[in-house]
């Protein structure tokens, strides 16, 4: 076992930080590992800018203790800090005039003399650090025509010339676009497996730390009410009262947000499995109706949307066939659903009782929609509205007047 890589780079032990005399959090206490990539998680104004900026020295605690290399933040000397410790905080720099090679080289200053001159192995670094960011072809360019993802990618750069081991960044991703997002992100996540640097960034994209980081800190009303590593951390329930969510919901299992529809426009009913109702949930959401779905495995894609979604769900275990039980329960809540729809899902053995409750949904005078494909072979329910692609799924729904919705009109 390697005990230095089990040694806290950083520990925080009843640690309040503010300004003034006003605490902004209390009571924090939390060790930061080398090579950890740490996610601060909570709303606007929450106070994890103020923690990084404690953190890295810009502000002082008002009670509590940091520790660096098991040494006091407050007594560190400021070059020594500079080699352990880089800063990229949501502060928009436009130096004129500097190419990027000599903006990402300022981050040279805790080695070089007291000039500043660069010798070779800073201009390797600058290189190195470059590369590291996939931003080498930037070097000649200057710094103030650079795009927002260019410039951040540059800071980070100029970050990593320092050589540190601990990179604090605040909102790294805030003004990027998509593409520019997911770049940043991983070549962060890059860093802390290849060079075994420690990032702590405060975030607002919970599924993308849920991805990334091997501890979140979720910061709320003034303290820390969860640390850990997002497996266990991020549950439904926390991330729900962590953001006050109301008509969304994190699944862990996805690592991702579902967005619950109003339900205003009718009741569905979805008879899906192995994944193929996933796509139609959240269409059906999107377009305002309430769902119902069966029956599924309670390890299936479908389940684990399905209930992110506010579905109502008839499962049955992982590997078992569909029996009569659940068939029936299926059949019962279709009963109170305004239309079907048919996924297409794979027939096979242990699903044989899905394409029947089909055929059931028919004999009741349901209306069906079917997104099974025309292939020789395939079982076709006949008198089902037959769909092509999800696309004429949805224009064929907004043709479609639910019952329930008629009902309401007219009471109206």
């Amino acid at each position: 076992m390697n005990m230095v890589a089990n040694r806290p780079i950083i520990s925080v032990r009843s640690l309040s930080v503010g300004y003034g005399n006003t605490p902004v959090l209390r009571d924090l206490s939390f060790d930061c590992l080398p090579g950890q990539f740490i996610s601060l998680l909570g709303p606007n104004g929450a106070g994890k800018t103020t923690l990084l900026r404690t953190l890295s020295r810009h502000l002082s605690p008002l009670v509590g203790e940091i520790r660096v290399q098991n040494r006091p933040l407050a007594a560190l000397p400021a070059m020594d800090l500079a080699r352990i410790m880089a800063v990229v905080l949501t502060d928009r720099i436009a130096p004129p005039l500097f190419t990027v090679f000599e903006f990402v080289a300022l981050g040279r200053y805790p080695h070089t003399d007291y000039l500043g001159r660069l010798g070779a192995g800073d201009r390797l670094a600058v290189t190195t650090s470059l590369a590291a960011v996939h931003a080498l072809d930037l070097a000649h360019r200057l710094f103030a025509d650079l795009s927002d993802g260019e410039r951040q990618k540059v800071l980070m750069a100029r970050a990593l010339a320092q050589e540190p081991q601990v990179l604090l960044l605040d909102e790294p991703t805030i003004h990027l676009d998509l593409k520019h997002r997911v770049e940043v992100m991983a070549i962060l996540r890059d860093l802390c497996r290849t060079k075994n640097i420690t990032v702590i960034a405060s975030l607002h994209d919970v599924d993308v730390a849920a991805k990334v980081s091997d501890r979140v800190a979720l910061i709320k009303d003034g303290g820390m009410i969860d640390w850990g590593a997002p497996e266990s951390a991020l549950t439904p329930e926390a991330v729900a009262g962590l953001y006050d969510f109301d008509k969304a919901e994190f699944n862990r299992h996805l690592g991702g947000i579902e967005l619950r529809g109003e339900g205003d426009r009718g009741r569905a009913f979805v008879v899906g499995g192995m994944g193929s109702g996933a796509l139609v949930y959240r269409m059906l959401a999107k377009k305002g109706f309430a769902i119902a779905t069966g029956v599924v495995h309670t390890n299936d894609l479908d389940c684990f949307v399905a209930r992110s979604l506010g579905a109502d769900c008839v499962t049955v275990d992982p590997m078992e066939t569909i029996d009569a039980a659940a068939a029936q329960q299926a059949a019962a809540l279709l009963d109170d659903c305004d239309f079907v729809v048919d996924s297409g899902f794979m027939i096979g053995a242990g699903n044989l009782a899905n394409f029947d409750l089909v055929q059931t949904a028919l004999d009741r005078g349901k209306t069906v929609f079917s997104l099974r494909p025309h292939e020789p072979g395939t079982p076709l329910a006949a008198g089902c509205v037959h769909c092509n692609t999800a696309v004429q799924l949805i224009e064929a729904l907004d043709g479609f007047a639910a019952p329930s919705t008629l009902c309401r009109v007219q009471e109206a």
